[in-house]
């Protein structure tokens, strides 16, 4: 099937206008395309992909009281052709409750590898089932935008606001799965498909005064280790090996190794190079804690 006629076809997606899934889980699939440069032809309803689909959730969480269910578009898209559901049996599912992956039509698996598809697909979908300051976060979200500058005097607009919010979630979309969703400080690694994950998409060289959201400016990291980072408990030389403040704190962790023990330990990097904190940010973050 040639690309013009999937671009008719996600024109008809014909969402619920109170909860647009469909087009919300493209637009999760696309984004991860875009970051990782890949796309399995079998789709799972895995913890990670719950996770990324339910960071698009804000953006049309004012149009409705309950959260968006994945199971949904991740089962129903078959209408559209995308792809056929399948149940743990690897039969055909004929229901969402029992649906476990999909594989991808080859033709739309192609086409979603294809940049100029992805961009106008993703353009698409947008405009077509989105409301206009949802736009404007979703193309933040996406990279389909330049960064709307923001004065500090001055009120910042509902355009401003919107993509402020996208760009934040864009940095985690970036950063947790850069790091396949583990603590690059502690390898600790728990998702849920209800709950999401444990780690946080943590900024080195911290967002309030370097407004900074690039992904070499973050980490992913546990709550505890997240906040410690944060007040400058520990920090990373230009190497990534663990700096520690240790003479700032008291510690007890009979049962797992205490952050005193970590010098010297090099962290997790991501599995993409390109994504791995810059020297500058790591600079920044020792300036700002004394190290």
């Amino acid at each position: 099937m040639a690309f013009e006629q999937w671009i008719e076809k996600l024109q008809a997606l014909k969402p619920d206008k109170q909860a647009p899934h469909k087009p919300l889980l493209l637009l999760t699939i696309l984004k991860a395309v875009v970051r990782d440069g890949t796309l399995a032809e079998v789709l799972r309803l895995s913890p990670e992909l719950v996770y990324e689909f339910k960071q698009f959730e804000y953006i049309v969480a004012h149009r409705r009281s309950q959260k968006l269910d994945i199971r949904m578009p991740f089962h129903h898209l078959n209408t559209s052709g995308v792809w056929t559901p399948l149940d743990k049996y690897d039969e055909e599912s004929r229901s969402r409750s029992v649906t476990t992956h999909v594989v991808f039509n080859l033709d739309f698996h192609a086409a979603c590898l294809d940049p100029e598809f992805r961009l106008a697909a993703m353009h698409l979908l947008i405009s077509t089932y989105f409301e206009p300051m949802e736009q404007i976060a979703l193309r933040e979200i996406l990279g389909l935008t330049d960064e709307m500058e923001i004065d500090p005097t001055q009120q910042p607009t509902p355009e401003q606001v919107a993509a402020s919010q996208g760009r934040s979630t864009r940095f985690r979309l970036d950063v947790v799965p850069a790091y396949n969703f583990t603590c690059a400080l502690t390898g600790y690694r728990i998702t849920t498909v209800e709950r999401g994950a444990i780690v946080d998409a943590a900024h080195i060289d911290p967002f309030r005064s370097s407004k900074n959201d690039d992904v070499r400016n973050g980490l992913a990291l546990c709550k505890n280790a997240h906040w410690a980072f944060d007040v400058g408990l520990w920090s990373l030389d230009d190497d990534y090996c663990v700096l520690v403040a240790a003479d700032v704190f008291d510690e007890d962790s009979p049962d797992q190794t205490p952050l005193k023990q970590m010098v010297g330990r090099k962290i997790r990097l991501p599995r993409n190079p390109n994504y791995s904190p810059l020297t500058a940010n790591l600079v920044a973050h020792r300036k700002l804690h004394r190290f």
